[in-house]
């Protein structure tokens, strides 16, 4: 009998293993994987569009991350997808649809790589877009660590953040220090704002792009109220001129 007992309880073993293992198995595979977003047919990868030459003709979908300007029929954004980042300048756009082009929304460009003082952009002569379903809002890329590496421009555009920074005094017009400047200090309010931080030794140039964050925004008058040696994060687009030039949008104290 005790004999008995032993071999049943041994298969009983047996069979719950295998459920288990069975069990885990089915786990696996049904486990979801992340995918990245197919292209239609004639779009290009962000890989493709890094690839191609200036003046190449591009086509590309993308989303609405910011919207800088819109002037004359014209809309300047700042876009993004799963690859990277994109940034349009002067796209043939009414008012209607910049209307429509809220963060998030996927749109279609067909136009023209161009390159402005190292910055790579879409340049809107010529260019065409449509609105497509579909909606995606980047979280930002801590690139703090990524200042003055080659590696940096490889996120040129991206919605990034800047975390443990230390406010550097600039020189104004009578050589008083101060946090920030209008312009190159020959400007008033209203103008883009300029204004230097350091981390890690080094020190680096930062703008609130005046069309992108006027003087009525939160970002705009929390640089005008800063001191030499707050330590602050900030979050915003990487753009670039002569260098990187990130375009902030926002200014809190460092956590």
């Amino acid at each position: 009998m005790k004999k008995f007992t032993a071999v049943l309880l041994t298969a009983s073993l047996v069979v719950a293993s295998a459920s288990m293992a069975m069990a885990a198995e089915t786990e696996m595979e049904t486990e979801p994987t992340l995918t990245v977003e197919e292209k239609s047919e004639g779009v290009m990868t962000h890989d493709e569009y890094v690839a191609a030459a200036v003046d190449d003709e591009v086509t590309i979908e993308t989303y609405v991350q910011a919207k800088q300007s819109w002037w004359e029929d014209k809309a300047t954004l700042y876009t993004q997808d799963q690859e990277g980042a994109y940034f349009i300048y002067n796209l043939p756009c009414s008012e209607e649809d910049y209307e429509k082009l809220e963060v998030g929304t996927k749109i279609r460009v067909t136009g023209y790589k161009a390159e402005f003082n190292g910055e790579i952009e879409i340049d809107g002569e010529g260019a065409t877009f449509e609105i497509l379903d579909g909606e995606f809002i980047a979280e930002p890329l801590d690139a703090t660590e990524l200042l003055g590496t080659d590696e940096l421009i490889d996120h040129q555009n991206e919605f990034v953040t800047f975390k443990g920074m230390t406010v550097e005094a600039k020189e104004d017009a009578e050589g008083n220090e101060v946090a920030f400047l209008y312009k190159d200090g020959s400007g008033q309010d209203g103008d883009d704002l300029y204004f230097d931080a350091s981390v890690n030794g080094e020190t680096y140039t930062f703008t609130v792009e005046s069309y992108l964050c006027d003087n009525t925004t939160d970002v705009y008058n929390a640089v005008k109220e800063l001191k030499v040696g707050d330590v602050i994060d900030m979050e915003g687009f990487l753009y670039w001129y002569e260098g990187v030039n990130p375009h902030i949008t926002s200014v809190t104290a460092a956590e």
